[in-house]
């Protein structure tokens, strides 16, 4: 977590409860109590009016609000509806942040916008994804981050199995499946892999580079031709 988001997460931790200690706020961020008091310092030092008390815990001052974000009705039912999206049909890292982001919408919300997030009415299944379908996308989304060179055993559509090294380029989802854009070293081709027919994946420590022609830009090119 980025030290910005994690200093508004704190606010938003004390203004959901009366009182907060720093063991409690470590937990639940996932980071030393160390780091919590000197965040907490921070935050009291560019104004943000935070109580402490030995032994009790921290609070924000009475009256102090995060400045209310505004949103239209529409723009709340797209917001509820991709988190959704994501919730269903994306791994669980990405299913946790989409949670985060409704929790930080919802605290800061003005009360006459809450009830529309309170009353939403839009449902995303998630029946129509298998498990397997996400199978491997944290380490995907990692490796592409990172631009890290990737093995993988993959079984083709006839159903013979395949060693590839390639380099993740994106992730593209198709209603039902995700597949991962990438240039197959074997091939030295631009190549799709569904990612349900990945049967093992490793993330190598071989970076590859931002190359013209070979990125993920250039594979849309290619597949929208092919």
């Amino acid at each position: 977590m980025r030290r910005a988001d994690r200093l508004f997460q704190i606010v938003l931790l004390l203004g959901r409860d009366r009182v907060k200690t720093a063991r409690r706020m470590a937990e639940e961020l996932e980071v030393s109590e160390r780091t919590v008091y000197r965040d907490i310092s921070d935050l009291v030092a560019v104004g943000v009016p935070i109580d402490g008390e030995a032994g009790v815990g921290y609070r924000l001052h009475p009256g102090y609000q995060v400045p209310p974000l505004m949103f239209d009705d529409d723009e709340l039912q797209a917001l509820v509806l991709g988190a959704g999206m994501v919730r269903s049909w994306a791994d669980a890292e990405l299913a946790r942040a989409a949670e985060r982001v409704l929790a930080k919408v919802d605290a800061v919300l003005p009360n006459r916008l809450r009830g529309s997030l309170e009353r939403e009415t839009l449902l995303v299944p998630d029946c129509v994804i298998r498990p397997e379908t996400v199978t491997g996308m944290v380490h995907l989304r990692k490796a592409i981050d990172q631009r890290l060179k990737v093995r993988m055993d993959y079984v083709r559509e006839d159903g013979t199995l395949s060693v590839r090294i390639v380099w993740p380029l994106g992730l593209v989802f198709w209603g039902t499946k995700w597949t991962l854009g990438a240039w197959c070293q074997c091939r030295e081709a631009f190549r799709t892999f569904r990612l349900d027919r990945i049967q093992a994946l490793e993330l190598l420590s071989e970076s590859f580079p931002e190359k013209e022609g070979r990125r993920f830009k250039d594979y849309i090119a290619y597949a929208s031709q092919h």
